[in-house]
């Protein structure tokens, strides 16, 4: 067990990471009867537990029991809320809230709201979600993670790329998601090619 781990960071895909983690050393360890594949280097360690809040909670849970971190990040893509955020911006929010619950946590550091939601949201809940929350973007997993660091006192942070403005309309992207939180990819490229 790496003692020397200090960062922790949860994604949900692996390939809203693989430019950073490409050359890191990968193993598969097995917890809470799930197994996940784990990279590390250096004083980090990152996973990648599926989409949703669920499997994002599994990975939290996972990452801080295997490796005991100080602080645990969640990374990843987020839906842009307010107009100023294109594809590409990053943010990192001061605040996470969980629409689900109203539960809000405070990193405190960095600047605005992500809120967290149970799909995909569309043009119509983004507007809803950046008005009922004061939120700049929209993701489905920062909440979990942050509770699962708070359940543990171990400090989060939060750092999101916009992967879709405010006023983009997404493809039903959460039909594709399976079993665990994985995109299924090849039932999602059918789906597109025959459109």
């Amino acid at each position: 067990m790496p003692s020397s781990t200090k960062i922790a960071i949860v994604a949900a895909l692996e390939r809203e990471v693989w430019p950073l983690v490409k050359d890191w050393p990968a193993s598969r360890r097995e917890y809470g009867g799930r197994w996940f594949k784990f990279f590390e280097k250096e004083r980090l360690v990152l996973v990648c537990g599926g989409m949703g809040p669920e499997a994002a909670r599994r990975a939290a849970e996972a990452i801080i029991s295997l490796y005991q971190p100080e602080l645990v990040i969640s990374t990843g893509f987020a839906g842009g809320l307010d107009p100023a955020l294109q594809a590409g911006h990053t943010l990192t929010p001061r605040h996470v809230i969980d629409a689900c619950d109203g539960s809000r946590t405070d990193s405190g550091t960095g600047e605005g709201v992500l809120v967290s939601f149970e799909t995909i949201a569309d043009v119509e809940q983004k507007a809803k979600l950046a008005k009922a929350y004061g939120a700049q973007a929209v993701d489905m997993e920062a909440a979990a993670v942050a509770r699962a660091a708070e359940a543990h006192g171990v400090r989060f942070l939060a750092c999101k790329v916009i992967s879709d403005a405010n006023d983009s309309l997404m493809p039903p992207v959460g039909r594709f998601i399976g079993e665990g939180g994985r995109f299924q990819a090849f039932k999602f490229i059918a789906y597109v090619a025959f459109r």
